[in-house]
């Protein structure tokens, strides 16, 4: 599986990591989920992810839960990189077709305009030569990094 960055790309440094925890979505070494995040020089967010066995839900393909999950952290990804430290208040997943496991999918994200602690955030998930399977809408708060800290040393982190 390659999920490597198109040109241009650079990685980004996912949340977890920088508080030293672990991601609920995503391992590098698990047979569920693997992905990898990316900004390109226009500043937009995109992702590249692998679903493997453990993410079965239909035979032979990606379970819609473990894509709403990739979908709503990649999200969270995407308002991250603009500065803002979020949590999900709300996302809404449109499913559009079966996603078979074993393959690589590329995921856009947008983050628009901010309204005061609201963060809206478009995903949309692709098969290489396929088009859209899925696309997901979402309103993260932006809890602020000194609350973020709090909770994070509350669970002794």
């Amino acid at each position: 599986m390659d999920l490597s960055p198109d040109p241009g790309w650079t990685p980004l440094t996912p949340f977890w990591e920088s508080m030293g925890t672990r991601s609920f979505v995503s391992s590098d070494d698990g047979d569920r989920i693997r992905v990898r995040y990316y900004a390109d020089a226009e500043g937009r967010t995109w992702a590249r992810a692998w679903f493997g066995p453990g993410a079965e839900g239909p035979p032979g393909h990606v379970h819609g839960g473990a894509l709403a999950a990739l979908l709503d952290e990649a999200m969270g990804m995407a308002a991250l990189a603009t500065g803002r430290i979020v949590v999900a208040a709300r996302i809404e997943v449109d499913f559009r077709a079966l996603v078979p496991l074993g393959e690589v999918v590329t995921v856009e994200l947008a983050v628009e305009e901010a309204e005061g602690a609201k963060v809206p955030v478009r995903a949309t998930l692709c098969r290489d030569g396929e088009g859209v399977s899925c696309q997901a809408t979402g309103l993260f708060v932006d809890v602020g990094a000194e609350r973020m800290g709090r909770a994070a040393e509350r669970a002794g982190r």
